[in-house]
């Protein structure tokens, strides 16, 4: 199974105030298993974005902190034609363009979308490409 990490969940990893064990899990099983995770490309500018805003040293956060696990052996997904049409079909159900990026390479790569947000995994919860991270681990996540 590839799990795609939401910024949502990477956010999490800084903010003492948004902290989470799941997310919290998440990141130790990255470190350890980087081949079974995935982010689009939007995710490094979007997590970036978020630290400058929220962390009281963001820039220097994102260096020390998401650089190396940008660099751990995670794939990182270019933004290609195939996943704008498939991410054309989530904009259709609700999700913004941002999610629908996530939810489209979950589906790109059989994987599930890890996310914090539930109003966006509510939207495709039919189509079982996301797990909301709030409440618990996937059923699977231990294979």
């Amino acid at each position: 199974m590839i799990w795609v990490v939401d910024a949502s969940v990477a956010v999490r990893w800084f903010i003492e105030q948004e902290s989470h064990p799941n997310a919290d899990l998440v990141l130790e099983r990255m470190l350890l298993q980087p081949e079974r995770f995935a982010v689009p490309e939007l995710f490094c500018f979007e997590v970036y974005a978020v630290l400058c805003r929220t962390h009281p040293q963001g820039s220097e956060a994102f260096l020390k902190g998401m650089i190396p696990v940008l660099n751990c052996g995670i794939l990182r997904y270019p933004m290609t034609e195939g996943l704008v049409r498939k991410a054309s079909v989530f904009l259709d159900r609700g999700l913004t363009g941002y999610d629908a990026c996530y939810a489209a390479l979950a589906k790109e790569l059989n994987g599930i979308w890890l996310t914090f947000d539930n109003k966006a995994h509510q939207l495709i919860k039919k189509n079982k490409l996301s797990h909301i991270l709030s409440k618990n681990l996937p059923e699977n996540w231990e294979n």
